[in-house]
């Protein structure tokens, strides 16, 4: 593996030369196609004499400067660029060259997915269509024509503006796409395919008529409806909240089923992966709908923060991503629950951005180097990036934020930028000094922070003491700056003071005098940075019966959970005060999807990563011990709950209604390790009768991981009826992979073989072999089954679609922290696969790194 080779954010170079203007032509053939790329170049460094282009395995069929035909002696071809020698300062360079789509797997450049051809081209796509400078700070103007067989492929897409059609004599057909938005190669989009599409309009605040189309397979048109009103809510939403208006005639989304990511944002055709637009009541469930809600935004988003404004070179990457997520996330706080979404939220940062932070791929929102830019689309640069930009927007206010994005799409709009230039922007019209915020861009690790408390003769002292990760590479890191948003409360409960405290120093003290008598602190409300808090003694039972911060309430009522389940696993008995604090929860008059999180216990992964030697077994038996001792506990409070909010006839994804199944599906799961014959039939009956994809789904579930007896039938019965919905299938595997009984892996291998399983499409991948990735009990099995199985199959995957393997490398992460034996078994493994000859650079960057 010595020939890979890292790259570095201190080794960027401008570009040589500039892109005017992109004439594509696609001809599109069910073996292979034909690109023509006609570009006006211009040098922008006059010294340089050879052009270099990225270019993939090239099968080039001839090149041209200004209409003259190349010899080989003018240019030369390697495994991964196109050089032309002695070029002009001005020149049209015509390149037509072969590639086959239909041959494919690792769809990314221009591949099929079934029937359609579609393209993905972030981060280096483009270049494995046709030679290009395939870099983020090259942008161009692109004029593309789709040319295919107008019977098999009637549905001809790129981005921009529809400016042709022609029908040809063989049959054939043309489509001429025109985008005046100057853009890189990797926001190129492509669509040919047979499609089945929904249309409708939305009108801009200053008039303009825009045509709305969501393209599918055909059949599944009634499934789109959720996603097109998704659409027009966001496009309203940021009208109002950023003042950006869409700026083309046209806006399309084509859902295709084989797709790496969740969605692309190419400017003005967003290719999706069919899971985040197609849903309708009988398939999908409240999670599904939310979910395209959120990523269909997020799309959107895209076409200013992205698209309009893009990264001057990957390393930015959370400049448009970070940003993107923050306001996807506002937007469905605005939509729905805000309490429910800043929860959820946060769980989704620690479950996936904490464990990477905790590992030795931690890495900051802005890498300094990488091997394959593919394995840094990670929830660090994600949803740590939006952390970072809420800070920012809590530092500000709302006021001066808006100021601020102002001031940064008017003075970078059109342009590559980097965080630097965002930052500038929220300094320069906020006036607040934002210089020792940056250590958020540039560092990793999750920092911790150490609150102690005094109080005398009415006056508390708060004492905070940072305490900040090495680097993975051991070097020492500086302290944070950053809003820390707090409160104090009476004996009685009531709020004496709330206030955001700025933390920027390594230990610092804050007085608060005048006080009665000492308060209860309520501290990092709204989860207002993304830390840990230490705390000898917090007052969990108090703050979960009086704190009015909806996020410290759950807090608390998680850190008195994992106390508990903690102090069992050291042998103690089970803590009466957290039992009786749980029963205050049960009786709270709350928003229902609110209670339902509430209620939740804490993830196997939030218990694991407070060990600082991981071994899953005494988490799994602890915490099935409680929730065993909950449910006896409080059986009758918890089944009253059930059946109040049981409404099988009902599936509408109203705010209410779902708030009613969330609440109703977590008092089931609550009387689950009953194991009662009663709670097995409520549980079976509630999978026959209810018309709702959530309930039947949870039913599902609990029926497989605990009424074994009512669970074949009840999956016999799922299968027959969804097998030919991969969506629903989808829910199937990981239903079965994520299994606690006995005999998961064997099953899970057995399903690989199972009509309805593809290797090829990555949400089935992720079904199956992924969870059972995340499936602590039988993946970290001590007979190292679980090692051996996910490694044959990252050996295997990565033949196919490297991108894919890397993935489910990452359920090796935990490898520093876990115990011994199981470090063992891994570390044989993890070297296995970097054994293997030819591995990718994608798996062989996760791997070597884990292995350090």
């Amino acid at each position: 593996m010595s020939e890979i080779e890292a790259i570095y954010l201190k080794d960027y170079k401008k570009p040589a030369f500039s892109i005017e203007s992109v004439n594509l032509e696609f001809d599109l053939y069910e073996e292979f196609a034909i690109v023509t790329n006609i570009m006006k170049m211009n040098k922008v460094d006059g010294n340089e004499k050879t052009l270099e282009l990225h270019s993939t395995d090239l099968e080039l069929v001839e090149l041209y400067i200004n209409d003259l035909k190349l010899k080989e002696s003018r240019y030369i071809i390697s495994k991964e660029s196109l050089s032309v020698l002695n070029v002009p300062s001005e020149f049209t360079l015509k390149v037509v060259n072969k590639i086959y789509p239909q041959n494919n797997t690792e769809l990314e450049g221009l591949y099929k997915s079934g029937s359609i051809f579609c393209t993905q081209n972030e981060p280096e796509g483009f270049r494995s269509i046709t030679p290009y400078l395939d870099r983020p700070d090259v942008m161009s103007v692109f004029t593309t024509t789709v040319i295919a067989d107008k019977e098999s492929y009637p549905v001809l897409l790129s981005n921009g503006n529809k400016v042709d059609t022609k029908d040809r004599v063989d049959k054939r057909r043309s489509v001429t796409w025109h985008d005046p938005h100057p853009k890189p190669s990797y926001l190129f989009a492509l669509v040919a395919g047979d499609l089945g599409s929904i249309t409708d309009e939305f009108t801009t605040a200053s008039g303009s008529n825009v045509e709305l189309n969501i393209y599918c397979d055909k059949g599944n048109e009634s499934k789109c409806y959720h996603a097109m009103k998704s659409l027009k809510e966001a496009m309203l939403w940021d009208e109002q909240k950023y003042g950006r208006e869409y700026d083309l005639d046209i806006y399309n989304i084509v859902a295709v089923d084989s797709f790496n990511m969740g969605a692309m944002e190419n400017k003005g055709l967003n290719i999706f992966n069919s899971a985040y637009v197609l849903a309708d009541e009988d398939s999908a469930s409240d999670a599904n709908f939310m979910g395209i809600q959120s990523v269909i935004a997020h799309e959107y988003f895209h076409n200013w923060t992205g698209n309009r404004i893009t990264c001057r070179d990957w390393f930015q990457l959370t400049l448009k991503e970070g940003l993107t997520v923050f306001r996807d996330q506002c937007f469905s706080a605005d939509l729905n629950s805000a309490e429910v979404q800043r929860i959820d939220d946060v769980k989704s940062l620690r479950e996936r951005q904490f464990v990477e932070d905790a590992s030795p791929t931690a890495h900051p929102i802005q890498p300094k180097s990488y091997i394959s830019m593919n394995n840094f689309y990670t929830s660090t640069v994600y949803e740590k990036g939006a952390e970072v930009i809420r800070m920012i927007h809590t530092l500000l206010g709302e006021e001066n934020y808006r100021k601020a994005t102002d001031l940064y799409f008017k003075s970078f709009d059109g342009q590559a930028v980097t965080t630097d230039d965002f930052l500038w922007a929220m300094q320069e019209a906020s006036g607040i000094d934002l210089s020792a915020f940056k250590t958020w861009y540039h560092q990793s690790g999750t920092p911790k922070l150490k609150v102690e408390e005094s109080f005398s003769d009415g006056v508390y002292k708060l004492t905070l003491t940072q305490v900040i990760p090495n680097a993975v590479d051991s070097t020492k890191q500086n302290p944070y700056y950053y809003p820390l948003k707090m409160g104090l409360l009476d004996e009685s409960g009531e709020e004496i003071l709330a206030q955001t405290l700025v933390v920027s120093k390594e230990r610092e003290e804050f007085i608060f005098q005048n006080l009665k008598s000492k308060p209860i602190l309520s501290i990092n409300r709204a989860f207002s940075a993304p830390i840990i808090v230490e705390q000898k003694s917090a007052e969990y039972a108090f703050l979960m019966k009086y704190d009015s911060d909806s996020f410290v309430k759950y807090e608390s009522a998680q850190n008195f959970a994992v106390e508990t389940i903690e102090s069992m696993m050291r042998g103690q008995e089970i803590n009466s005060s957290f039992v009786e604090a749980y029963g205050h929860l049960l009786d709270l008059d709350i928003d229902l999807s609110y209670k339902a999180l509430l209620l939740e216990l804490p993830s196997v992964s939030t218990l694991m990563q407070r060990q600082d030697e991981v071994d899953f077994e005494p988490i799994y038996e602890a915490k099935e011990k409680l929730a065993k001792h909950l449910a006896v506990t409080f059986e009758d409070k918890v089944m009253k709950l059930y059946v109040d909010n049981h409404f099988p006839n009902v599936s509408a994804i109203d705010s209410l209604n779902m708030g009613k199944r969330s609440l109703k599906n977590r008092a089931l799961k609550i009387l689950a390790p009953l194991e009662t014959p009663a709670i097995g039939k409520l549980t079976q009956a509630q999978y026959n009768e209810s018309l709702s994809m959530s309930d039947r789904v949870v039913a599902l579930d609990i029926l497989e991981n605990t009424f074994s007896d009512f669970a074949l039938e009840a999956l016999g019965d799922f299968y027959s009826k969804y097998k030919d919905q991969t969506l629903v299938m989808n829910k199937y595997f990981s239903i079965l992979s994520a299994s606690h009984r006995e005999g998961v892996l064997k099953r899970v291998i057995e399903l690989q073989n199972d009509e309805v399983y593809d290797e090829k499409v990555p949400n089935l991948v992720r079904s199956l072999i992924g969870v059972f990735a995340r499936n602590y009990k039988y993946f970290h099995a001590k007979d190292a089954s679980g090692y051996k199985f996910v490694a044959d199959k990252i050996i295997e995957i990565d033949k196919i679609n490297p991108q894919m393997a890397s993935g489910l490398a990452g359920a090796f992460k935990i490898y520093s922290r876990i115990n011994t034996l199981n470090k063992e078994l891994m570390r044989v493994e993890l070297q296995r696969i970097l054994n293997t000859k030819e591995l990718s650079k994608n798996s062989f960057e996760i791997i070597s790194k884990i292995l350090k």
